[in-house]
């Protein structure tokens, strides 16, 4: 590449960023970490400034932050361009990071990664978790090449619906409710409501709504994992989806909620820009997955 920067030099710089150091950079790369160190090193020597900061945590500098789109696009250019090459030599191939967000990643993921993996063993799946506000912006950014997105409008061109997946209410298993077949917002009203801020925030409103009901939760919780100890402490109760199965210990119990409120997860690449092959060759492989 011309001024003297190199797809070497760009793979470091975005694996840095991206992790966090130099030692899990050289992880995610396969190389040592004294060629990461070397190669952001000639980096910056040919950009004549640095681009990370190498005391304290490990992160970009205002330059870096410019220079890290460009790196990406790049280098995810360079790897389509290695995956259609490999696609004609015998399947796709390459390595296809994945945002999706917590519930996703425990409750449906697993399963995907296993077919992925026998359908495409040259694939490689990076996966980041994240909140739902979160994912379409890093697929918009080229932080990650798909996403698992959660009622997106419109849906991009190819995508594929995983799951319809329905809200639940989180319950202690010794709470009055808890052996009932579903349960009514309505009957909830006397509990102290726990609220996990994340993306499911508007779908629990989308409920009271439906009743006319104000929602003022008592308390607001940002990690999910704080969310579930705390409904197993028998501090309140809660909402979540009913793909948070694989989260919830056995103290507690997900039960179908009225009024009935379902969230569409849609497997995608980016709307705006050609989708790494790979992304193509997952979607085409995942079939749609019912939901809760």
């Amino acid at each position: 590449m011309s001024g003297g920067v190199n797809l070497a030099q760009l793979r470091a710089l975005v694996a840095v960023a991206e992790s966090g150091g130099f030692g899990a950079a050289a992880g995610e790369l396969g190389i040592s970490q004294s060629a990461v160190s070397h190669a952001v090193a000639a980096l910056e020597r040919a950009v004549g400034a640095p681009v990370v900061h190498r005391t304290g945590r490990v992160r970009p500098t205002p330059l870096g932050e410019q220079l890290l789109p460009h790196a990406r696009a790049a280098t995810a250019s360079a790897d389509a361009i290695a995956v259609i090459s490999a696609r004609h030599r015998g399947g796709p191939a390459g390595t296809v990071r994945l945002a999706a967000p917590a519930t996703v990643c425990q409750g449906l993921l697993p399963g995907l990664l296993g077919e992925w993996r026998a359908a495409h063993p040259r694939v490689k799946v990076r996966i980041f978790e994240g909140e739902d506000d979160e994912l379409a912006a890093w697929l918009a950014t080229g932080t990650v090449d798909a996403a698992v997105l959660i009622d997106p409008d419109p849906a991009p061109a190819g995508s594929l619906q995983l799951a319809q997946d329905s809200m639940h209410a989180l319950l202690r298993r010794d709470h009055p409710l808890a052996g009932q077949p579903v349960v009514d917002i309505r009957d909830l009203e006397d509990d102290a409501f726990l609220l996990s801020e994340g993306g499911c925030e508007r779908h629990i409103r989308e409920i009271y709504r439906r009743i006319g009901a104000r929602f003022i939760p008592t308390h607001r919780i940002r990690d999910v994992g704080t969310l579930i100890s705390m409904v197993h402490a028998g501090i309140g109760v809660s909402v979540m989806p009913a793909l948070a199965h694989a989260m919830i210990p056995a103290g507690c119990v997900l039960i179908p909620l009225l009024p009935r409120v379902t969230r569409q997860l849609v497997l995608t690449g980016p709307a705006d820009r050609p989708w790494h092959p790979a992304v193509t060759a997952l979607v085409a492989t995942a079939g749609g997955v019912p939901g809760g």
